[in-house]
């Protein structure tokens, strides 16, 4: 069980298993299992009713008895702890991460054309940035500056502009969790795995708790052209949550826990290559609750929703070609971690090869009635 908070005895943890029946939402308190299905069918339910009491569940044991293992090691139970929410995500949330996505962009996905660009971009704009309050005065004048310097670009304008990128990662349900395998396009030569933190929100927009993430990202597709998002966003296995939702709770865990993250991550390929990365939450542009209100403020989510709030880590270490940075390869594994969120692994494959995703909405709700869960 390394894959769990350091302090998971003392977590508040919401997930999501298949025991045989289907998916359960079970809820951990002080070590201990709750299947709280019977009360909560699903855990959208659960988090537009929470109220931070503990409903009442059927023990199923101490957590630390399970014998999960990874999809290729064996059938993991353990599903992606969101179910009925849309699944959402911010990007060129981090200045780096702007100026990645602006390489991307002047590269029209050529790896090869990207290190004469990077070193041009980040001498011009790399130091100001940083410092720069999307939608302030000062975004403004900078964005002035760049325009006249041909350096503007649409990722430049969400990162220090007034509104965020908010685009929906996967369809409700077709996201793949702990020990899952995760997918890339087998027509993609030049993709990266994204570690972030997912903030939880019910209904009503409350940020109720937090998770580790793997949005795992085309830099290809989306270099050709941003009207590419799609497809270089959202592919069968592309979006990886868990291993639990921690809830926020007054001491042990709160949202300033998440906006003092650090999220260290590790690709450790068949090849013997080895990247590390960390994203480090104190430089996000954007706060949390800043991201999740723009979410909510011209839509309405009545199953909650989930938000990938993007990342700082862009790799750029070479593992091939001088030049041509880092891309995927087939077997690579890959974990997100955090002391407080614990361990996100996924093992990467072709998303043609993934598991095809055959669950849905209604099977769920076929599945539910079958149990006797589902009330009026």
């Amino acid at each position: 069980m390394d894959f769990l908070p350091e302090d998971w005895q003392d977590a508040i943890l919401l997930g999501r298993v298949d025991l045989g029946e289907g998916p359960t939402p079970i809820l951990v308190h002080k070590g201990e299992v709750f299947d709280v299905s019977a009360t909560a069918p699903t855990v959208s339910a659960l988090l537009n009713a929470w109220d931070g009491t503990i409903p009442k569940g059927k023990s199923l044991g101490p957590l630390d008895a399970f014998d999960f293992k990874p999809q290729w090691e064996g059938d993991t139970r353990l599903l992606a702890p969101v179910d009925l929410q849309c699944v959402k995500a911010a990007g060129v949330t981090f200045a780096v991460s702007a100026v990645e996505r602006v390489i991307e962009e002047r590269a029209r996905g050529d790896a090869g054309k990207a290190a004469a660009i990077r070193a041009d971009l980040t001498a011009r704009v790399g130091a100001d940035i940083r410092a720069v309050k999307p939608g302030s005065e000062d975004a403004a004048k900078l964005k002035a500056v760049l325009i006249a310097d041909g350096f503007w670009s649409q990722y430049l304008e969400v990162a220090i502009g007034p509104d965020a990128e908010v685009f929906t990662k996967a369809p409700v349900l077709a996201a793949v969790g702990w020990g899952a395998e995760i997918g890339i396009r087998s027509n993609s030569t030049w993709n990266n795995p994204e570690p972030e933190v997912a903030i939880v929100c019910d209904a009503r927009g409350r940020l109720l708790g937090a998770m580790l993430g793997n949005d795992v990202n085309l830099r290809d597709f989306e270099g050709r052209s941003a009207l590419l998002l799609g497809k270089a966003k959202d592919n069968n296995a592309s979006a990886a949550l868990g291993p639990f939702i921690r809830l926020f709770d007054e001491k042990s865990f709160t949202l300033d826990h998440v906006r003092q993250a650090v999220i260290e991550m590790t690709v450790q390929g068949t090849d013997n290559y080895r990247l590390e990365g960390t994203n480090t939450m104190g430089e996000i542009s954007r706060d949390p609750t800043d991201l999740c209100a723009q979410v909510m403020s011209e839509h309405q989510y009545p199953d909650g929703f989930c938000l990938y709030l993007g990342t700082l880590f862009a790799p750029t270490q070479d593992r091939d070609d001088p030049g041509r940075g880092f891309t995927h390869k087939v077997g690579d594994v890959v974990r997100v971690s955090n002391p407080k969120l614990g361990v996100l692994e996924n093992r990467v494959v072709y998303s043609k090869s993934a598991p095809p995703w055959t669950f849905g909405v209604g099977a769920l709700m076929a599945n539910l009635a079958k149990r006797g869960l589902l009330k009026a």
